[in-house]
């Protein structure tokens, strides 16, 4: 099983203290983590993409260049990119630059995005973001496989015969799919033989295992072999300490503070208590056998290969998150490690064998 630590750099007040960092220092947090998160052997460190408040990762690929130049192993995610919101040629052209610069070491993990305010800063409508994902999807893959393309385009001016470069680096760069609640995306996904990654955050896990189950069945619709799939999963939240009584009391202001949020705001309350939340979440809170307890009995569920937990303190202090995080990779990742397989491909750059013809008179 591979372990991935993303941020959707969420900037409003710690939900605790009630203290905002300052923009830059927001951003230097995010380097700050990443470091953090090699060095204590995640796999990879995923950016978030978002264009309303109260996130500010909306330039996910300039982030991800900074944390690329800052780190040497990590492979760097996006979580996700909005393809919905998108120009294709225009989103290829930073990826593959990324790409280039990281040394082959980026995943893609795309969506349509979620929040209205977002889609109306792009005009975009809750009638066409869907058409909108899956031909930006359809155009960006095509441009990292083919030298020129033709494509009669709806939402952006059609190409005939287009060049983009750079041209790749990976040849092609894994796309995963985040799914949240949509059987689109997860149809998207199986359509192409992509891997899947299930934002599992926000409910229990019944409507989520339902859609992992349709991905299945669209794969074998589609025709590809049941072996190849790979699906990732997210998590609600993560504090792991030597005890469960430890890991409830750390954990209790920040679910508090998130759930005044929550109400004063006006949003869903899924999970009424902590005890709820720990038990019937996706969140990873407790000692490290009942965390590798909870991850199997998703994986039972799941089938799943990967998973990510959230890079930021998120209401805990520096020091209760860095704890957590360095008992999560020395009593749980090891157990897992050994219980559950990895994903059925190289965690690598994808690399040809040998340069083209085309591309030897590229360079």
């Amino acid at each position: 099983m591979k372990f991935i630590a993303i941020t959707l750099i969420v900037h409003r007040p710690d939900p605790v203290t009630g203290a905002k960092k300052p923009t830059h220092e927001r951003f230097r947090e995010v380097l700050d983590n990443a470091l953090l998160a090699e060095e204590l052997g995640f796999d990879g460190f995923g950016v978030g993409e978002r264009h309303e408040r109260p996130f500010i990762s909306s330039s996910p690929t300039v982030v991800l260049s900074h944390v690329a130049a800052l780190t040497k192993r990590i492979r760097l995610f996006t979580a996700v990119t909005t393809l919905s919101l998108l120009d294709p040629v225009r989103a290829y052209e930073d990826y593959a630059t990324l790409d280039h610069l990281s040394e082959g070491r980026l995943d893609l993990i795309i969506g349509k995005g979620n929040g209205a305010a977002q889609r109306d800063l792009f005009h975009v409508t809750p009638e066409d973001q869907w058409d909108r994902n899956a031909e930006s999807y359809e155009v960006f893959r095509r441009i990292w496989r083919q030298d020129k393309v033709t494509a009669a385009t709806r939402f952006r001016p059609p190409l005939t015969d287009a060049e983009v470069w750079p041209r790749p680096y990976q040849q092609p760069v894994r796309v995963w799919h985040g799914s949240a609640t949509s059987k689109e995306s997860v149809d998207l996904a199986a359509r192409y033989g992509d891997p899947l990654f299930s934002a599992n955050v926000t409910h229990p896990i019944e409507p989520y295992a339902e859609l992992i189950r349709h991905y299945r069945e669209r794969w074998e619709h589609y025709g590809h072999d049941a072996a190849d799939i790979a699906i990732g999963a997210g998590t609600a939240g993560i504090h792991v300490a030597p005890t469960s009584q430890q890991a409830l009391a750390a954990y209790r202001p920040v679910f508090e503070a998130n759930l005044a949020f929550y109400r004063q705001a006006g949003l869903p309350v899924v999970f009424e208590t902590l005890e709820d939340f720990v038990e019937r979440s996706s969140a990873l809170i407790g000692s490290p056998q009942q965390v590798i307890d909870k991850v199997h009995r998703y994986h039972e569920q799941f089938g799943h290969t990967a998973v990510h937990v959230q890079a930021d303190a998120s209401g805990l202090t520096d020091t209760q998150h860095r704890d957590s995080l360095e008992l999560f990779q020395s009593a749980v990742t090891p157990v897992l490690r050994k219980d559950i397989p990895d994903p059925p491909f190289a965690w690598a750059p994808v690399l040809p064998a040998s340069p083209t013809a085309q591309e030897r008179v590229h360079v």
